[in-house]
């Protein structure tokens, strides 16, 4: 196929892929003068929160980024996505929560993107709501072992992804990170249940960490041919202007497909329209948190 050729829809939309990989692949991106802590949420399970969570992190670190991913869903298919073990019985973040462990030694780095690290959930996760209860400083413990941790080992991002519930583990992400990356699904009902969220992050302000705020909204899922995606994407943008990034991540069955192969789709299929969305996010993020630290520098 001639790429000079854009007379049908199908080789225009390749033609525009190949500008915009060519644009966004090998840019610098600006590094953040201090470590980003975001945790990704949504109480509204099936929106792409995990799979926003690890490729963005997974487009971070081609950039040349040190990036962790902490996952805190009793599931693991953050775990699973960026290729890292997570059997029953392993050093996982359970034994970091509940038993004290140190981070560093259950953090191991992605075998597919250098300068990507996981510390990796397993199921024993599902029974640390129930026994954090019990606790000392139960909301805090992931913010002390993560603080002591990034004390000892330079990270530029760290991406907590939460279970699509509001349970000791997601309140944990949330006093742990100063930022809230929230991926909103283009779908009837995606706006039913952010409010009850924000909500939420309002009471974490409030009582259990006053830098927490709602950096990032994405829309994910997006699909050009309805009408109602961009009446969804459309109402977002008019509630949350500053914090929804331009960028929208397309229905992709090679963003779906990824995981199974251990993978995210940035190095399952770079060139498809899913990985370049999440790099074009990436980048917008990684802008955002430049220009914000500068004007909180210079006010």
């Amino acid at each position: 196929m001639d790429l000079q050729d854009e007379s049908t829809p199908l080789a225009a939309a390749i033609a525009q892929d190949v500008r915009r990989r060519s644009t966004l692949v090998g840019a610098p991106l600006p590094r953040p003068p201090a470590t980003r802590v975001l945790t990704v949420a949504n109480q509204k399970g099936g929106v792409g929160k995990t799979t926003s969570a690890v490729n963005v992190a997974a487009a971070l670190a081609q950039s040349g980024m040190r990036v962790l991913v902490i996952d805190l869903d009793p599931q693991g298919n953050a775990s699973t996505a960026l290729g890292v073990d997570h059997r029953a019985g392993i050093d996982s973040i359970y034994d970091v929560l509940v038993d004290g462990q140190p981070m560093s030694a259950v953090v191991v780095e992605s075998p597919t993107v250098p300068g990507l690290f996981c510390a990796p959930s397993t199921i024993d996760l599902a029974g640390a709501e129930i026994e954090l209860v019990s606790l000392v400083a139960r909301e805090g413990r992931l913010a002390t072992a993560l603080n002591a941790h990034l004390a000892d080992t330079a990270y530029d991002y760290v991406f907590i992804d939460c279970p699509p519930s509001l349970g000791l583990l997601t309140v944990n992400a949330f006093v742990a990170a100063r930022e809230v990356f929230i991926p909103i699904q283009c779908e009837y009902y995606a706006l039913e249940g952010l409010s009850q969220l924000l909500r939420n992050v309002e009471l974490i302000r409030t009582h259990l960490n006053p830098t927490l705020a709602v950096s990032t909204i994405l829309l994910t899922m997006f699909d050009g041919r309805t009408r109602l995606s961009a009446q969804v994407a459309e109402e977002v943008r008019e509630h949350f202007p500053e914090q929804t990034l331009r960028t929208t991540i397309p229905r992709s069955v090679r963003v779906s497909e990824a995981p199974s192969f251990g993978e995210t789709v940035m190095t399952y299929d770079p060139l498809s329209s899913g990985a370049l969305a999440y790099l074009e996010a990436a980048s917008q993020i990684a802008q955002r948190g430049a220009e914000s630290m500068n004007e909180g520098a210079h006010p």
